[in-house]
């Protein structure tokens, strides 16, 4: 289940994003996160038996020429496995193209990142390409490739 993000999730939310299993893959959260100010994204929490375990969101393009949504998602190392992954992303995949009118939906992930990448093709991601040296890891300061992925109807 995905709810928009609220002040009820941020404690525990901000606590998932620090783990070192997911701030692996994630920078450091920014100010007030997940709740700060960010007026082009849309943010969810993943909800399993009521508990906060992860994140979802999502950021769209407005030029009607090249429209287009890209998510991102979390979550939390003692709940990965489960499938909550997979059924948050379905749900917000139809979200995007039942509710929001998407046609295409985008996402990016590190390139030896196989436990995502395995997520996103089981619901219908296709690898486009790497982009190269695209995400700066903060906290080594190196740059990383990855995998851009997409979903099209």
């Amino acid at each position: 289940m995905i709810v928009p993000a609220g002040a009820e999730h941020a404690g525990r939310l901000r606590d998932l994003r620090a783990h070192p299993e997911v701030a692996r893959w994630w920078d450091p959260p920014a100010g007030e996160w997940p709740l700060g100010p960010e007026p082009d994204i849309e943010r969810f929490a993943i909800l399993a038996d009521g508990e906060p375990v992860g994140v979802v969101q999502f950021w769209e393009e407005s030029d009607p020429g090249s429209r287009y949504a890209d998510v991102d998602i979390f979550v939390g190392p003692e709940r990965q496995g489960r499938g909550l992954g997979t059924e948050a992303m379905q749900l917000i995949v139809r979200h995007l193209i039942e509710d929001r009118g998407h046609h295409r939906v985008t996402l990016s992930t590190a390139v030896d990142n196989a436990r995502a990448i395995h997520v996103y093709e089981k619901v219908g991601f296709r690898p486009v390409g790497v982009t190269r040296k695209s995400s700066l890891n903060e906290a080594t300061g190196e740059w990383r490739d990855e995998l851009l992925m997409e979903y099209v109807v």
